[in-house]
């Protein structure tokens, strides 16, 4: 494709000025080519004029008719009523409660009207409520649209009819074929594509004969021909990602294994046979002098922490230190208190590192994270997004450890493999069995990477992971430890609170314990959610002499970990907590969760929650308070979970209703912005998408690199990092 015509900015465009390009740059639009993938949100259908008695509730239609009468109103608020009829012998009312006089004198008995909207049953009949309008003059019969007609997304100040005729102006700079083509014609023919100038104009501007239903789902074969093309430049930039980390060398660990024997003759439980399966998955890539990239998904409560301490006392015993990052203080602490209690009869030492930690203590941890003169190299560290601050410098880190990846954005990720960046001549590992060996590392000992190991507990359905996951290796647990039973879960009205109170009571009679989860701190009129403190408060009435103990995010960290730390010694009965809890908390004897406003909560949050019991022998229930009446989509939601522990099954659920922007929580990442792509509902395309990706890859690299930058540009610059 010519260069210059794509990259063009919008102000080549006659009647594109400066004002105007700040406002298309807003909808991330500043090249012609930006504009040419600008696709239609829907399409009204303006090529046929529908007799008025034909009209259906609900189905937007083109009519044409003259007005028979005008009445403008002020009971309640002003209001302009028009009734217009045609040939067929039939009215329609048109509403207007938004007007002004200027357009209320034009619109007098007689005038003859075109008119495009949704019609609706009111009290006397069929009618429209602010209709898109023109007159029309009576002299000749005015031309409808040749094709439909295309509503574009748009941000304020800019109406998408204006937008409308910027894109035209821009498709009449459209390449031919031969320069605008990026994927192979054998790949077109094998895969049935069309050719990508005829998806585009198509897609912009349909034929009125057009399946509109289809159009407007995305389905249509030429959508799926963008969509293709937008899926295989997503999967090639983490495929290039991937290939980029692996040029580097990494320090092959293979330790001798006494400390991770007396590890697991420790635990008081035998690991599963798919702990056992991914953990030597995990072994056998950290035993390459070549960077592992592997991501370990399981279900809540599945035993993920264990394989990731085998995996850092792999790198502890080469001689080597490991990093544990995860997303929260709370789930840090979490993981510093396990890892403490497990590595301290080793004789391993873990330092602790979060942006809480100041003065000297910050200082001393520091020392170690770097093995200064003053202090010896700290093995394990474990923390937060403070590990990859400025300041922070490791001795000689060769396993990083991301947990609860979705909370993380690809950048993040390498930022702490950054960290363990070596420029060197030589291994810095003390024993042989750290050595870098082999031919295909030979020159390339002076740029060292750590291998990374990434953790989540939020399932993620496999049409999601071949996309959003294509730079890492991917192992499932599918198993849960021995002694673990489903949890009973309910979906219980707030009207009913008083009943779900005592059900509380009679819980903690029996010596349980339970979670009170709210989704909000403070009050909030407009939610309609009822706080922690209030809970807690009504709580404390409702159950006198129970000890109840309340955490949210604005308790001083101290004051957090104290209760929960009195909680997990039963102490406290009662937690009443907002969903900080969510993950890294594990109390055996907590029986009973209570979820308020479940309605506002995604299912994968949900399930996480509900993780936080069932963790010991008993039988353990969920409570989903919601907030009458429910949405349809609150419902499904609530419903899926009613009748499934399944992760996998909920998280496919999640992917069907909310997306894959909200499932891998890339609103905030930033990561996996499709433009065109549904992944819930192209997942059909996936595996096409490899391999036609794959060949590529193999044969065309040079057009692997433009498809990214015509796609992604410069989303892509994490590649580097």
């Amino acid at each position: 494709m010519r260069e210059s015509t794509a990259a063009q900015p919008v102000t080549a465009l006659p009647g594109v000025g400066q004002a105007l390009a700040k406002t298309l740059e807003r909808l991330g639009l500043r090249t012609l080519q930006d504009l040419w993938f600008h696709l239609p949100l829907r399409y009204e259908d303006r090529t046929r004029i529908t007799p008025i008695r034909d009209l259906q509730p609900g189905a937007a239609a083109q009519v044409e008719g003259r007005i028979e009468a005008v009445e403008r109103g002020f009971r309640y608020r002003p209001q302009l009523r028009v009734a217009i009829g045609d040939d067929s012998r039939a009215t329609l009312l048109l509403r207007f409660f938004h007007f002004n006089a200027a357009q209320a004198n034009q619109l007098v008995v007689g005038t003859l009207l075109r008119c495009y909207g949704e019609p609706r049953l009111g009290a006397q009949g069929l009618e429209m409520v602010h209709p898109q309008y023109r007159r029309v003059a009576d002299t000749a019969a005015a031309a409808v649209e040749e094709r439909l007609t295309p509503v574009y997304p748009v941000t304020e100040g800019l109406s998408s009819a204006r937008l409308a005729g910027v894109i035209a102006r821009a498709l009449q700079r459209l390449p031919a074929d031969a320069e605008l083509e990026l994927i192979p014609p054998d790949l077109r023919k094998a895969y049935r594509l069309a050719s990508l100038r005829d998806a585009l104009l198509f897609a912009h501007r349909p034929p009125p004969d057009a399946d509109l239903a289809q159009l407007e789902l995305g389905l249509h074969p030429t959508q799926q021909r963008l969509a293709f093309e937008e899926l295989m430049a997503q999967h090639l930039s983490l495929k290039r990602l991937r290939a980029r980390v692996r040029q580097h060398a990494a320090p092959a660990l293979r330790g001798g294994g006494e400390l991770r024997r007396r590890f697991l003759a420790a635990l008081p439980f035998a690991p599963t046979h798919a702990q056992q399966r991914v953990a030597a998955e995990v072994a056998h890539d950290l035993a390459k002098p070549a960077p592992m990239l592997r991501l370990v998904q399981g279900d809540v409560g599945s035993g993920k922490t264990v394989v990731a301490a085998l995996a850092a006392l792999a790198a502890v015993e080469a001689g080597f230190q490991a990093a544990l990052m995860a997303p929260t203080e709370l789930l840090a602490e979490q993981h510093f208190r396990n890892f403490q209690r497990w590595m301290q009869p080793l004789g391993v030492e873990v330092v602790w590192l979060a942006g809480k930690l100041k003065g000297k203590s910050r200082s001393a941890a520091l020392a170690h994270i770097a093995g200064s003169a003053e202090a010896h190299p700290a093995q394990i560290v474990i923390g937060t997004h403070a590990l990859m601050q400025e300041g922070v410098a490791f001795h000689d880190l060769a396993l990083a450890i991301i947990d609860e990846q979705h909370r993380f954005g690809v950048h993040q990720r390498l930022a702490l493999r950054e960290k363990g960046r070596v420029a060197q001549a030589a291994p810095r590992g003390r024993g042989m069995e750290a050595e870098l060996e082999g031919s295909a590392m030979e020159g390339r000992l002076e740029d060292r990477v750590p291998h990374q190991l990434v953790l989540t507990a939020t399932p993620i359905p496999r049409t999601l992971a071949m996309t959003a996951y294509a730079d890492l290796d991917v192992s499932i647990i599918d198993e849960l430890p021995p002694g673990r039973r489903p949890v009973t879960t309910v979906a219980i009205a707030n009207a009913r609170r008083h009943e779900v109170i005592e059900r509380i009571r009679a819980a903690c009679a029996d010596g349980r314990q339970a979670y009170w989860v709210c989704t909000i701190i403070e009050e909030s009129d407009l939610l309609q959610a009822q706080a922690a403190e209030a809970a807690y408060a009504e709580l404390t009435s409702a159950l006198p002499g129970l000890a109840i103990g309340l955490v949210h995010g604005r308790l001083k960290p101290a004051q957090k970990q104290a209760v929960m730390d009195a909680f997990a010694a039963g102490k406290i009965a009662l937690l009443v907590a907002t969903t900080v809890i969510e993950v890294g908390v594990d109390v055996p004897n907590a029986s009973l969760m209570i979820v308020e406003n479940a309605e506002r909560l995604g299912l994968a949050q949900l399930h996480q929650l509900r993780g936080r019991v069932g963790r010991g022998n008993v039988e353990s229930s969920c409570v989903l308070l919601y907030q009458a009446p429910l949405s349809a989509m609150a419902r499904q939601r609530l419903d899926v979970l009613r009748v499934s522990n399944d992760g996998f099954r909920i998280a496919e659920k999640d992917l069907e209703l909310r997306g894959p922007g909200e499932v891998l929580g890339t609103r905030q990442t930033g990561e996996l912005a499709l433009r065109i792509a549904d992944l819930a509902r192209d997942a059909a395309l996936l595996p096409q998408v490899q391999r036609a990706g794959a060949t590529v890859l193999d044969q065309s690299p040079a057009l692997a690199d433009k498809l990214i930058e015509r796609w992604i540009g410069q989303a892509a610059r994490y590649a580097g990092a």
